[in-house]
């Protein structure tokens, strides 16, 4: 059996445990990443990188090279609720260098962090590792096992991360309690061609019982049809052509490319669910990102919400992690420092779901739009308050971690 000691253990190389390894190493804390799939390349539910978490890339002088690697940016998104067409949030509002989404493939950017990381005399990472289980002695997590190709792996850490997602296998043993609040809506996932002459933003459709989102992937749309929450089965019964029609319907200049979706194998079910931890940590253990919070894809928020959970817990964590005297009462921190954000951002998601996007899943008559909507429509500069919320959050965080390796260290 092959064992590891160090400093900091983290479950999981999606966006949090990847932004916080790098952050980590680059404080000089002794940092392994585990990642159960053997690469990167998966097709995610999200690829967006935020306006904050740009200005962190460009905090760590690792933003122009990122922004060398294929990717989209959106300077606002569109959409249309019944016969109301208008922008939804406009970035170029907001007081920040980089007013601006950019989607890019989420196998880029992770890899792009995990290879800055890797110049890290301390990051180790170890593809398809997955992990099992947690160590505990005498009620403390000292570390972790996970199942290798080359056998069992056990890792001694002075703490362990949950980076692992929503159906985190740290959260499940670590025993942590959460509260599920529930969603009215799921989402079929799949691609369309995108054409010269279609829309560069994102865009967004609201019809009576039907809601339709596409993002710009360059060669692509990424679509999402909003469905109500268990309805799978029964739009699968109605057949693919009653779903071509209804997107047809919905976005008119899609009607000559409806057809691409020839079978439901290219039409992925993405389960909704809006979650969170009571209590993110107990002693020697810690989740953030999905791990600890489940976020609504309203918004498109999660993956901002995972990272700026990684760069605070970077903050608060690496020097006593360097310098082995974390106690409970840092991980109690980070909690008490992210979870404010995450319960207001969660609390506006389900105010949508509710008031929004339930009626529209489950209403019969005419949409007429809602009263913000009409506020966003007759006033551009309110614009500004969607483009805050989707694009910064309620807490943005900065980078206050040295770089201890100097210029030994790229990044």
């Amino acid at each position: 059996m092959d064992t590891i000691s160090v400093q900091c253990c983290i479950a999981g190389g999606g966006p949090a445990g990847m932004m916080l390894g790098l952050l980590l190493a680059r404080a000089g804390v002794e940092v392994l990443v585990l990642e159960k799939h053997a690469d990167f390349l998966r097709d995610f539910r999200g690829d967006t990188i935020h306006p904050s978490t740009l200005e962190v890339m460009h905090e760590l002088g690792l933003l122009e090279p990122l922004l060398k690697l294929p990717h989209q940016k959106a300077w606002r998104i569109t959409g249309q609720f019944g016969d109301l067409a208008l922008t939804i949030a406009d970035f170029t509002y907001l007081k920040t260098l980089y007013p601006f989404i950019i989607f890019m493939p989420q196998w880029d950017f992770l890899n792009f962090l995990a290879n800055r990381a890797a110049h890290y005399p301390t990051f180790r990472l170890r593809m398809n590792a997955e992990v099992t289980g947690l160590i505990e002695e005498t009620g403390h997590i000292v570390g972790l096992q996970a199942a290798t190709p080359k056998g069992p792996l056990t890792v001694r850490a002075n703490l362990t991360v949950g980076a692992d997602g929503r159906h985190s296998t740290v959260r499940a043993h670590a025993g942590l309690p959460g509260t599920e609040f529930g969603a009215p809506m799921d989402v079929l996932w799949f691609r369309l061609s995108r054409c010269p002459h279609d829309p560069e933003d994102p865009v967004g459709r609201f019809d009576t019982g039907r809601i339709f989102i596409m993002l710009n992937r360059g060669a692509y749309w990424q679509c999402g049809f909003v469905i109500p929450k268990g309805s799978h089965a029964q739009i699968q019964g109605r057949g693919l052509p009653s779903l071509r029609n209804s997107i047809a319907e919905l976005v008119p200049f899609t009607a000559d490319r409806v057809g691409e979706l020839q079978d439901w194998e290219a039409i992925k079910l993405l389960t909704v669910q809006v979650d969170r931890l009571r209590r993110w940590y107990r002693s020697g253990v810690l989740c953030i990102g999905d791990a600890a919070h489940v976020m609504s894809p309203v918004g498109g928020v999660g993956i901002n919400l995972a990272i700026q959970d990684a760069i605070a817990a970077s903050n608060l964590l690496a020097a006593p992690l360097r310098e082995n005297r974390m106690t409970i009462k840092d991980l109690d921190r980070v909690q008490l420092r992210r979870e404010w954000p995450t319960q207001m951002t969660q609390r506006l998601q389900r105010l949508l779901q509710n008031r929004v996007i339930g009626r529209v899943l489950h209403g019969n008559d005419p949409l007429s739009p809602p009263f913000f909507l009409c506020l966003l429509a007759r006033f551009p500069f309110l614009r500004w308050i969607p483009a805050r919320l989707i694009g910064i959050g309620f807490r943005p965080e900065h980078v206050n971690t040295p770089n201890v390796w100097g210029d030994s260290g790229m990044g």
